[in-house]
């Protein structure tokens, strides 16, 4: 009887150490579990990081557009202005100028035209030449630019420098509306860029004409 009450004594008490056992092993797996969990948690946190990355390259609006659209054909005209420096203009500095408003802008051009293209808009007819959309700021109107064809030497060069910079003013204007407007950051940084150069060269133009 003696030996039969201790087995059952051995038997609780192996019953007891296992269900202990089985007790810890659980805790210990739900302890695993929960830094399983928070190992998801940390790692379902981490893609949200990129989630600010289209802010960066933001899709554009009005504003840009309006700003591609506005500054192709001033560029255009630009470009059509500087272009009859080369064989009228009779200051050195007057070509060296229109020279470097070519090479600013023709590349200003082909971008402009690209997000044009990239966003789904109509690009401005080039065939319309310089006098497209001569009513924004700072355009030449088209007896402005006739005028500008038929002159030489001083004259042209005169004249030339007082077309230009009320053209650049206009396209400061543009560039300054679309840095305060605007979303596309390429555009933005565009606009700066026109900002600082074209207002360097009416500072330049206007020296050259006498009134610094």
């Amino acid at each position: 009887m003696h030996a039969k009450r201790s087995l059952i004594r051995r038997t609780t008490a192996l019953a007891a150490a296992t269900a202990a056992a089985l007790v810890l092993a659980a805790c210990g797996g739900n302890s695993d579990g929960a830094a399983g969990h928070g190992g998801g948690h940390d790692a379902s946190a981490t893609p949200t990081a990129p989630s600010g990355t289209p802010q960066g390259t933001a899709a554009n609006n009005a504003a840009d557009t309006a700003f591609a659209k506005g500054m192709l054909p001033h560029h255009r005209q630009a470009l059509e202005m500087a272009s009859l420096a080369a064989t009228r203009a009779e200051s050195a500095e007057v070509k060296t100028l229109a020279e470097e408003i070519k090479k600013a802008q023709d590349p200003e051009i082909k971008t402009l035209t690209g997000w044009l293209t990239s966003w789904g808009e109509q690009v401005p007819p080039a065939d319309g030449g310089g006098h497209a959309g001569h009513s924004m700021s700072g355009m030449m109107t088209g007896e402005e630019m006739d005028q500008l064809t038929k002159a030489s030497g001083k004259a042209f060069d005169t004249a030339f420098l007082q077309l230009m910079v009320k053209h650049h003013e206009g396209a400061v204007a543009m560039a300054k509306t679309e840095q305060a407007d605007g979303r596309y950051q390429p555009a933005k940084d565009m606009a700066a860029a026109i900002v600082a150069s074209q207002s360097a060269e009416i500072t330049r133009m206007n020296g050259l004409l006498g009134k610094n």
